[in-house]
This record gives C-alpha cells, sequence and structure tokens, in this order.
C-alpha cells in the first residue's frame, strides 16, 4: 500500500454545537458550514481537509442509519488516508485480519472509501478523493490522479 498523504481529519462528536463553539469559537479555526451541523474547512494549513463530523452523520455514512451501533466501539474521531487504490488497499487490510466497517463505496460527495476501526477505536478511511488531485494555477503541487 503507498499512502499517499492524510486526506482529512474530523473528531466525531455527538454534541455539534459545542464542538462548533470549542473548535470554531473558542480556538478560534476558520470553519464553515458544509452540510446540516458539518463544518469544515479544506486547504487548511497542514492538512487538506480538517472537519467536525457529526457522530449522526457518521453512522449514516458507516451504517445506512442515523444510530451508530451499540456493538461497535464509538470512535472519537475519523482519519482518511489518501492511497493509490481503495480496494487494493482495503484488501491488503482484510488480509491481515482487520474487519472493514464497509466495503468499497463512493460517498455521495464523490469520495470513494472503505472504512474500518483502529485499534485504538479511531475510524480509519483509505480514500481517494478526486478534488484533491486536480492541479489548479493556485494549487500547483497537488498531484494529478
Amino acid at each position: 500500500m503507498e499512502i499517499l498523504f492524510v486526506a482529512g481529519f474530523a473528531p466525531i462528536t455527538p454534541d455539534p454545537a459545542a464542538a462548533a463553539q470549542f473548535y470554531r469559537g473558542d480556538l478560534g479555526l476558520p470553519f464553515e458550514k458544509v452540510m446540516g451541523d458539518y463544518l469544515a474547512v479544506d486547504g487548511f494549513p497542514g492538512a487538506k481537509h480538517l472537519g467536525l463530523w457529526p457522530l449522526r452523520d457518521a453512522a449514516m455514512s458507516c451504517f445506512g442509519t442515523e444510530y451508530w451501533p451499540e456493538d461497535v466501539p464509538v470512535p472519537q474521531a475519523t482519519i482518511d488516508f489518501e492511497v493509490a487504490d481503495v480496494g487494493a488497499s482495503a484488501d491488503e487490510l482484510v488480509a491481515k485480519g482487520y474487519r472493514l466497517i464497509h466495503d468499497t463505496k463512493t460517498e455521495p460527495w464523490g469520495q470513494v472509501i472503505a472504512r474500518l476501526l483502529g485499534p485504538e477505536g479511531l475510524l480509519i478511511g483509505l480514500c481517494y478523493t478526486p478534488w484533491l488531485h486536480e492541479t489548479t494555477d493556485e494549487n500547483p503541487d497537488v498531484r494529478g490522479g
């Protein structure tokens, strides 16, 4: 597996308003509303994407329901690793004995991703994020895909 970069990081919060107050209000991070209670900033120095992901939205993305299953540890955060081949990378981890939360799929926003829980309970995404590979005059260092 060849990890290209960290594609995104977002604490998963059961209280989006409190998280927004702390990260945006108290710390002064430049989060903007993306959809619903999801706040994010793209292009933040040192990260391709940083967000606050409501637990109900994470549950919907992973399990197709607004509620995180009681038999699965609730993660405190998610980190997405951009990889050259999502399916092959996911297969590699399954072959090593890891259990995916869901197989490779394309999210409604266009990101191709497979997810699993890390040993500490962190929600790990192996992904390909098309817009992070677009080269523009403002972003000449992004690798083409």
